[in-house]
């Protein structure tokens, strides 16, 4: 078992359950040949798990991790309400949606069946952020100064080499500057591999690295821009908290959904879109990007405002009012 959620989930007092499970690859690969029996193992003890919860509803958010449960509702006549944030559902989602009570989306004009458009799940602590009274808070509990431009940095929750290399890049580049601040989210899996330029001086650049960010309500908060990919959780908080931001999205991404993420932003000029294809024939884009939002503070501020337009179908409530009714129907039957 591996993702994220396996270093963060025992941390947590929520109940919780893995199941070992393998994605299916759609390039040639040996972890295809695990694929169905790792799945069937993971089915029938989901089974189990779910016989003795007895749960009203199942809720899937996609991914592979999810199927156990999903195939578990099914043979136990379980309703399941598919979460579905990213612009284009996944194969899980997809899968899921089939047999679903309904599914609760984040765009319009979802593909998925039985779909009402309820915004994404975004943490409370994100949903109450106030960007201008938190500010001098957030940045005390970061230790960044409070008389710099603080650009924040995020490559997703495993990292992203392209953003690193493009932010030693920039770092070094302005390496003398007073006035700047970069805090750095560079995954663990390359924080050995970058190096900081000042970490705490009071002349030049200061520089913080972390491997992960456990407060993102406080990067939110503090940061005066955001340089990220396209993933949904990623693009909804942009919207929830009007941060102006430059996403890049990750060209690796399965039916290139971070890019329309993005876009559903920035049709509305709530972030700018930057592409790795961009970036890589000119390195300096991201620079130059970087230096004329950091210097025209109007045209932030006309980012936030649009993002925030968009985060609002985030504020309702309707998804869990969603899975609430589809509960509630499952005890009337």
């Amino acid at each position: 078992m591996r993702g994220i959620e396996t270093r963060l989930l025992p941390e947590t007092l929520y109940p919780h359950t893995f199941f070992d499970v393998v994605g299916f690859q759609r390039s040639l690969s040996r972890r295809n040949l695990a694929f169905a029996p790792k799945m069937w193992r993971a089915r029938s003890e989901a089974v189990a798990l779910l016989r003795r919860l007895d749960p009203n509803v199942v809720v899937t958010v996609g991914g592979y991790a999810s199927m156990p449960a999903v195939l578990a509702a099914r043979k136990l006549g379980v309703p399941i309400v598919v979460v579905s944030y990213d612009f284009v559902p996944g194969r899980a989602s997809q899968f899921a949606a089939r047999s679903a009570a309904a599914c609760a989306v984040a765009f319009e004009n979802s593909p998925l069946p039985k779909a009402t458009v309820t915004g994404a799940p975004v943490r409370q602590a994100i949903l109450a952020l106030d960007r201008v009274g938190d500010r001098a808070a957030a940045r005390r509990r970061l230790g960044v100064p409070d008389d710099r431009f603080l650009v924040a940095v995020m490559g997703g929750s495993l990292g992203s080499g392209v953003l690193n290399a493009a932010i030693a890049r920039y770092a070094n580049a302005h390496r003398d500057d007073d006035g700047l601040a970069i805090r750095q989210v560079a995954g663990e899996r390359f924080i050995d591999e970058v190096a900081v330029v000042d970490s705490s001086g009071s002349t030049g650049l200061f520089h913080q690295i972390v491997g992960y960010e456990d407060n993102m309500a406080s990067i939110y908060a503090a940061a005066d821009l955001l340089i990220g990919r396209g993933g949904a959780s990623t693009v909804h908080e942009v919207a929830v908290t009007g941060i102006p931001a430059i996403l890049i999205p990750w060209t690796g991404a399965a039916d290139d959904h971070q890019t329309e993420n993005v876009r559903w932003l920035t049709d509305a000029d709530g972030a700018e879109l930057m592409t790795e294809t961009a970036l890589a024939a000119d390195p300096s884009h991201l620079d130059e990007a970087i230096e004329r939002l950091r210097n025209d503070v109007e045209a932030r501020e006309r980012l936030s405002r649009a993002a925030r337009r968009r985060g609002e179908v985030h504020r309702s409530g309707a998804m869990a009012s969603l899975v609430e009714r589809v509960a509630l129907a499952s005890t009337a039957r």
